[in-house]
């Protein structure tokens, strides 16, 4: 009996080591865990805009180049409309870079930085939107006007003025097209380019319409099922 007592000691002992140990582990591993999840979830630097920007129009805050998109972000009419950016101008090229930026924030909020999926990796863009510069984007439309010839206006953050040729080269260096931001309306009030995620009814309400509207305009497109749509599907309403 004597025997069977100590075996049944020692192995209490042996279990009791082991989980001091497992929890040794565990709050070692704990501040670890705290710093990788606060690293995912900081926000961006503030020169990403900025590098964005470059990518997109040449860093031409003001450009135009008549391809359907506008402005340094190089937004479609439509989604400058859906994000609340009439509020500053009619189109994004004729609004402040502070004002295109207060949208594009709203627009990275919704949609990730899958909305300019190859200059934001390019950027270096990751976890959320930087919090807004110092001085609000305030309203009304800049004075400075569009650049339709290419030329940099005053308020663009280029230096110097960019010729016509030169805003070709930029539109023409962009690859892979803009993403979920659309592209310019063709034949109705506005498109969208699926992406991963995207259900009729959330690209309906990014627009200000009804799924079953879309459906219908797009029924040929879609096929049979409108609960499964394709990512890279452009669908015109």
């Amino acid at each position: 009996m004597s025997e069977c007592a100590d075996n049944t000691r020692a192995d209490a002992r042996a279990t009791k080591a082991r989980t001091t140990a497992v929890l040794a582990g565990a709050a070692l591993l704990a501040p670890l865990g705290l710093l990788a999840a606060g690293g995912n979830a900081a926000a961006a630097d503030a020169g990403v805009w900025d590098r964005i920007a470059r990518c997109e129009s040449g860093g031409n805050w003001h450009i135009n180049t008549g391809n359907g998109y506008y402005g340094g972000l190089q937004f479609s009419a439509s989604t400058w409309r859906a994000f609340g950016g009439t509020a500053y101008a009619p189109t994004a090229d004729r609004a402040t870079r502070a004002q295109q930026i207060a949208v594009a924030t709203k627009v990275q909020r919704s949609q990730g930085w899958g909305a300019w999926p190859t200059c934001s990796t390019r950027a270096g863009a990751s976890g959320g939107a930087p919090a807004a510069e110092n001085g609000s984007a305030g309203s009304g439309s800049s004075k400075s006007g569009s650049s339709k010839g290419g030329s940099s206006t005053k308020g663009s953050s280029t230096k110097g003025a960019a010729t016509n040729g030169s805003s070709k080269a930029a539109g023409a260096e962009r690859s892979t097209g803009h993403g979920s931001r659309g592209t310019a309306p063709r034949g109705g009030d506005a498109d969208h380019t699926v992406r991963a995620g995207d259900t009729l009814s959330t690209i309906a309400a990014l627009h200000g319409t009804t799924w079953q509207r879309v459906y219908a305009a797009n029924k040929t497109a879609v096929g049979p099922n409108p609960d499964l749509i394709m990512p890279g599907l452009r669908l015109n309403f």
